[in-house]
């Protein structure tokens, strides 16, 4: 019984390991999936995220790969997961390896119900950039549904 305990200590710790590996050398790609304007989804927001470079928005508009797929219309693509993976490449030299989708639901639990209203202010009516513009309008973030967005599905967590 101690060993058995033992080895899964283990091959947990080699996970971990693995994983804080991967993130710190890779980056993680985060999108935030749009599905309030019907039909096919849409990306409105992305960012990459690194230990050591933090967060970097990216518009999903300027971002594509060679085929000009954007990242903001990704799934009209048949793989779009990879396709993601070679945007990301092809546009700014980084290769994820991990990518999470975050849906509206999620969204709205984490930065508040109004998060695009408030990017969309900063950005059409301020003037600001797309980027600096979520930069500036995430000020508030509740960390709590997490955890419950990931079981319900509004969270995907996968490897690219």
């Amino acid at each position: 019984m101690a060993t058995t305990l033992k080895r899964a200590i283990g091959i947990v710790a080699v996970i971990v390991v693995l994983f804080l590996a991967i993130t710190a050398f890779s980056g993680i790609l985060i999108l935030a999936q749009d599905d309030t304007e019907g039909g096919i989804a849409g990306v409105d927001m992305a960012a990459l995220w690194s230990v050591n470079g933090g967060f970097n928005w990216i518009y999903p508009g300027s971002s594509h790969n060679a085929n000009g797929h954007t990242l903001h219309n990704i799934y009209m693509t048949d793989n779009p997961y990879q396709d993601a993976k070679e945007i990301m490449e092809y546009t700014y030299g980084v290769s994820p390896h991990i990518l999470i989708i975050i849906n509206d639901q999620a969204a709205a639990h984490i930065f508040g119900d109004n998060i695009l209203e408030t990017i969309r202010q900063h950005d059409w009516v301020e003037g600001n950039s797309r980027g600096d513009a979520v930069a500036m309008s995430i000020t508030h973030v509740n960390p709590l549904p997490i955890i419950p967005d990931i079981l319900l599905g509004n969270i995907k967590i996968m490897l690219i």
